[in-house]
């Protein structure tokens, strides 16, 4: 097919052939596969991101550091550069989380090149070498939701000991390669020292896996992986061999109304915003 404008500057570099295909398109981005001599892979182009509210931006990017205060006072101004700085700040963290990732051995495409606002990687493929179907295209038995998800949580484990929390990993941010699950969409991960949300996004993070794949191993519904998996990150007991075992005891004290109710405006804020990238899938 004819090269889109977005990629022709990639092909005029030599650093794609010819593109095959669209793979998807989402309103944050749209996926091509291409070749790269005897190599397929796929181009990922983002777009402008018009539908993350103000207040899903300010958790998301907390502690991302720009150098250049210009970008800085723009950023904080939201003027027509300031929001060009933004989402290119943006999709760099995708691009800087997948290089982090994959040296920590986790489990994510891998990054090729990232060239006017187009980021290169590998294509995931299933048995039959055609793109990986997502998680939420395939019906599992018990016994290969409980695979599927102890090999996940093995990934999670892997990217906080990174010091990485994905921010919005569902079953519709996993790819089933015929090796076994492939996390993406990463433009949205935080720092999990650095992040003051960071707890907050991992739990949920664990809370949709355990719920999809509560779905085909209904006792997956009673683990607690996620405030486990946190309790002992911030001890420093954390590492990417440790057994999980899915049991937690919650402490015991007074609770923080005011606390409880930001969680739950922002619960609900978040979960308008999937619905929203769910609907655009």
């Amino acid at each position: 097919m004819k090269a889109p404008p977005r990629l022709q500057s990639l092909v005029d570099e030599g650093l794609i052939d010819t593109v095959v295909r669209q793979l998807m398109s989402g309103k944050e981005a749209m996926v091509y596969v291409v070749r790269c001599g005897d190599e397929t892979r796929c181009a990922k182009i983002y777009k402008e991101a018009t539908t993350r509210s103000f207040r899903q931006a300010v958790d998301y990017t907390e502690n991302r550091k720009v150098k250049n205060t210009r970008l800085q006072r723009a950023m904080a101004k939201g003027t027509k550069f300031g929001r060009q700085a933004t989402e290119a700040a943006w999709q760099s963290a995708e691009v800087d989380a997948l290089y982090r990732l994959a040296a920590a051995g986790v489990r994510v495409p891998e990054p090729y090149n990232f060239c006017d606002g187009v980021l290169l990687m590998e294509l995931v493929t299933d048995a039959e070498g055609d793109a990986a179907p997502r998680l939420n295209d395939v019906v599992f038995t018990p016994e290969d939701a409980l695979r599927h998800h102890a090999s996940l949580l093995v990934e999670v484990v892997r990217m906080l000991c990174a010091g990485v929390v994905h921010g919005d990993l569902s079953e519709f941010n996993v790819l089933l390669a015929a090796d076994g699950p492939v996390i993406i969409d990463l433009p949205q991960a935080v720092d999990a020292a650095g992040n003051n949300h960071a707890k907050r996004m991992l739990l949920r993070d664990v809370a949709n896996l355990k719920n999809f794949f509560g779905q085909f191993a209904p006792e997956l519904l009673q683990t607690h992986y996620g405030d486990e998996m946190w309790a002992l990150y911030e001890s420093g007991e954390l590492d990417p061999g440790t057994a999980l075992t899915g049991r937690f005891a919650h402490a015991t004290g007074p609770v923080d109304l005011g606390n409880v109710l930001r969680e739950v405006d922002d619960a609900r804020a978040e979960e308008a915003a999937r619905l929203v990238r769910m609907a655009a899938r």
